[in-house]
């Protein structure tokens, strides 16, 4: 049987962001917030999975008590246990900070049982660090594979997998060991059919709540705040300046259009 862990992170709906122009920062008031998608394909192929090979779902996320609603979410996806890291010293994580706590929360679930195949979204929309993932699997000491496609075979009894992974040049087919840590693109997986039954759980489902004093030893200098060494000092939206300039060139010869264009391209520094 497969020991799944999905990480999964809440974020702003970003097509509904606003930024206050005066501080620089989200105006979160009026804005919904929902489970990063890329981590919904996470969630939809540790499901598949789970109905393949009867695999164990466990599903974490960091961040304040609203985060629920994302792990009754993937309850739904077929989540066996959900675990919320939920604590103000966790506030103001940087990638460094959060890798730092995911990973240590994974160190200590894996008292009691290894898992054998980490799932995360590529990145979250809210940041594009795509960081997370690989900082957690650094940590843990175990392979990664960012930017995951297509697992193409995946064999328990072996402790093997084999996977497609996108690239800037087409796409790479790399075997790992289990245990490893995969990003999930999209293309992964499709949502599947939610059963009913699943549905009704989630409605019960109640997440493990750890906190920055309980039974994970962590180590406070590299929580939150206090352990980022990156802030972000501002966040704000372009402003495009679109100016298009038309040619009508139907009506001249090819040499004066040709050297209208020239004209243009020089005017606007291009040539």
């Amino acid at each position: 049987m497969l020991n799944i862990l999905v990480s999964i992170k809440q974020v702003p709906d970003t097509t509904n962001i606003r930024i206050n122009p005066e501080t620089g920062t989200l105006i979160r008031e009026g804005i919904p917030s929902i489970t990063n998608p890329y981590d919904l394909i996470a969630l939809s192929v540790a499901s598949k999975l789970k109905r393949e090979f009867k695999a164990k779902i466990t599903v974490i996320t960091m961040g304040p008590p609203q985060a629920k609603s994302s792990l009754k979410e993937a309850v739904e996806f077929g989540a066996d246990r959900i675990i919320l890291l939920s604590d103000r010293k966790f506030a103001g994580a940087d990638t460094l900070a959060t890798s730092y706590t995911l990973a240590e929360t994974i160190k200590y679930l894996q008292q009691e049982e290894p898992f054998d195949l980490f799932l995360f979204g590529k990145q979250a929309i809210d940041g594009d660090t795509a960081q997370v993932g690989p900082g957690v699997a650094t940590r843990l000491n175990i392979p990664v594979i960012t930017y995951a496609t297509k697992i193409e075979k995946i064999d328990p009894e072996k402790k093997l997998i084999r996977v497609a992974r996108k690239t800037e040049h087409g796409v790479e087919i790399l075997e790992a060991k289990l245990p490893v840590l995969l990003t999930c693109e999209k293309g992964l997986s499709e949502v599947p059919f939610l059963p009913f039954s699943e549905i009704l759980r989630a409605m019960k489902a109640e997440p493990e709540i750890f906190q920055a004093d309980g039974p994970i030893p962590f180590d406070r200098e590299k929580l939150g705040l206090k352990g980022s060494p990156t802030q972000v000092k501002r966040v704000f939206t372009p402003e495009l300046k679109k100016q298009g300039k038309i040619l009508n060139l139907h009506e001249v010869s090819l040499e004066k259009a040709i050297k209208e264009i020239i004209s243009v391209l020089k005017e606007k520094g291009i040539l």
